[in-house]
């Protein structure tokens, strides 16, 4: 009995993984997060690219960027939150004592 093999090669590299869209977004919105709307953008995305990097398997990558995009995005959220408090009281206090 003869061993019968295609001349199709099958190979063996591994496909890279693609970098998650929204892990990009992320990053880029979190270090523009000096304004507060950016911080959001970068929080919202940031959580919905790791579940997507989860989900997907090994599929994509970029965890790292979601997870940086995530973290500067709630810095600037926080910084952004004090700086309005800030402002607020100094409005306040103008107005009272003014």
């Amino acid at each position: 009995m003869e061993n019968n093999q295609s001349n199709t090669e099958v190979s063996t590299q591994a496909i890279p993984a693609k970098t998650s869209t929204l892990a990009i977004v992320s990053l880029v919105f979190g270090i523009l997060g000096l304004f507060f709307l950016g911080s959001l953008v970068g929080i919202i995305t940031g959580h919905l690219a790791r579940s997507e990097i989860r989900k997907s398997g090994g599929q994509l990558q970029g965890d790292a960027l979601a997870l940086t995009g995530l973290v500067t995005g709630y810095i600037g959220f926080i910084l952004a939150f004090i700086w309005v408090v800030v402002l607020g009281g100094l409005a306040f206090l103008m107005a009272f004592f003014g």
